[in-house]
């Protein structure tokens, strides 16, 4: 069985310009990090022309499809019928983009064949995050 799970999604673009784009983003999650998931844009939705990859808690996701969640540096909200927000706060500016509610829960779902809900600690190998922790760094 794989350990990591991808899924495609189209996020909507969030602008000050009336039509929004749609570019394909890549949801992803490890059953090595079972806490979090991570959302990546290409290129080509990026304004520095590199590809763009957000790690946040998986419990938020589970949270902002349902309601307002986050208070950092990504934030979700549900908008309208199947739509969830999500914002990616960053130095240079905030990041919004819709995508479908019914791609994000499909992409949960899967995440929880992987790891269940209350298990993620099953899956973490604590030897190993602490000898990474104890190396010695130059």
């Amino acid at each position: 069985m794989s350990t990591v799970i991808e899924q495609a999604v189209q996020a909507r673009l969030v602008a000050s310009a009336p039509r929004a784009e749609s570019v394909a983003a890549t949801l992803r999650y490890d059953r090595q990090d079972p806490y979090a998931v991570s959302m990546a844009f290409p290129p080509p939705a990026t304004l520095e022309g590199v590809e763009v990859s957000w790690a946040f808690a998986r419990e938020l996701l589970v949270q902002g499809v349902d309601g307002p969640a986050g208070v950092g540096d990504v934030r979700l909200r549900p908008y309208g019928y199947d739509r969830t927000v999500v914002e990616f706060h960053a130095p240079e500016g905030v990041a919004m983009v819709h995508v479908r509610t019914s791609e994000l829960r499909s992409f949960l779902e899967r995440s929880q064949h992987l790891v269940p809900h209350g298990r993620e600690h099953q899956y973490v190998d604590w030897d190993q995050d602490l000898a990474h922790l104890l190396e010695e760094h130059p």
